[in-house]
């Protein structure tokens, strides 16, 4: 039997589900072993960042298909170091007392005024085209990609991706097994339109009813988390990603960082969560003056450990096609 699934779902399939405290143990090294892997594959995945859960045990399922088996005696999570922030040798933008709640606030606020209500069918597609700039930290050396990706809107068909540059076809989901963001647009309408109610609803991918005065902050990194991987999805239903941006600021700890660039050029504000390590130098980014959402900043390390890069990325266009490889 080679497939990983049928495998899981006989493994130790009489134990006792896991108490809440285990359950969310394990899911906050999930996301830390998630984020680490992030960092290391030379042709590291910066926007299909997925979740993908199978129904015998809390299970990551990587772009390649491998499996990672997260349980409550796991091992420690490891993050690295912090490195010197130079790129080329120019300093990170040094924080400021600029507010990532007012940023965030005026930014959901702009964001359900100029948004369309979109209702793509199930066997269509959603395209979009991002531009991702890397700089390689010690030698200032920039490469750029123009990643464009066709996703099944329900799921059910293959979808094709780019990861710096790299083609993949993505399989549609097997049985049992769950992504996040929810690839189906019929999942991602149910999602919560109100950020009280979102956050709850998407840590432990829905499976949470804690409350948030109950939460832990491993609580409150998995939401920020899972917002932001909700965010970097180029398309969501009416209301959903103003909410996200609300949600955002709802999480203690988010500060706004000054002088942050996309991958045109543009100069913003960054939304970060610094209280987790593996976070730092990871940004939403927004104009300062319009709220306007303009990419994405981040890092990555090669897979042999010895070089290490930082992204800006964003979104350039995007639209509702009716197959593969068919643009706007």
């Amino acid at each position: 039997m080679t497939d990983e699934l049928e495998l899981l779902r006989d493994w130790d399939a009489n134990a006792a589900p896991l108490t809440e405290p285990a359950r969310a143990k394990a899911r906050h090294r999930l996301l830390n072993a998630m984020t680490r892997a992030q960092r290391h594959p030379d042709a590291v995945p910066s926007r299909r960042h997925v979740l993908r859960l199978a129904t015998a045990a809390v299970v990551a399922v990587a772009v390649t298909g491998t499996a990672v088996l997260i349980s409550e005696g796991g091992a420690d999570e490891g993050d690295r170091p912090d490195r010197a922030n130079r790129v080329s040798g120019t300093a990170t933008p040094r924080m400021s007392n600029v507010s990532a709640v007012t940023v965030l606030n005026r930014a959901a606020a702009r964001a359900g005024k100029h948004e369309k209500p979109v209702a793509p069918r199930d066997d269509q597609f959603i395209y979009s085209k991002r531009i991702i700039k890397e700089t390689e930290r010690e030698t200032g050396a920039v490469k750029t990609y123009e990643d464009v990706n066709w996703d099944s809107v329900d799921g059910s068909k293959r979808s094709l991706t780019m990861e710096l540059g790299r083609v993949i076809w993505e399989e549609p989901l097997k049985e049992g097994e769950g992504v996040w963001p929810p690839r189906e647009w019929s999942k991602l309408k149910k999602l919560p339109t109100d950020p009280e109610k979102l956050i709850p609803g998407i840590i432990g991918v829905g499976t949470s009813k804690k409350p948030m005065s109950n939460f832990t902050a491993d609580d409150w990194y998995d939401a920020y988390f899972m917002l932001g991987e909700l965010l970097k999805w180029p398309l969501l239903p009416q209301g959903l990603r103003p909410a996200a941006y609300e949600a955002l600021a709802l999480v203690p700890g988010v500060k706004a960082i000054p002088g942050v660039k996309d991958s045109a050029g543009r100069t913003g504000v960054g939304i970060a969560y610094v209280k987790h390590s593996s976070e730092k130098g990871k940004y939403l980014v927004f104009d300062p003056k319009s709220y306007e959402f303009l990419g994405f900043r981040d890092e990555r390390t090669s897979r042999s450990g010895d070089k290490t890069y930082i992204q800006v990325s964003h979104v350039a266009d995007w639209a509702i096609v009716d197959r593969v490889k068919q643009r706007p």
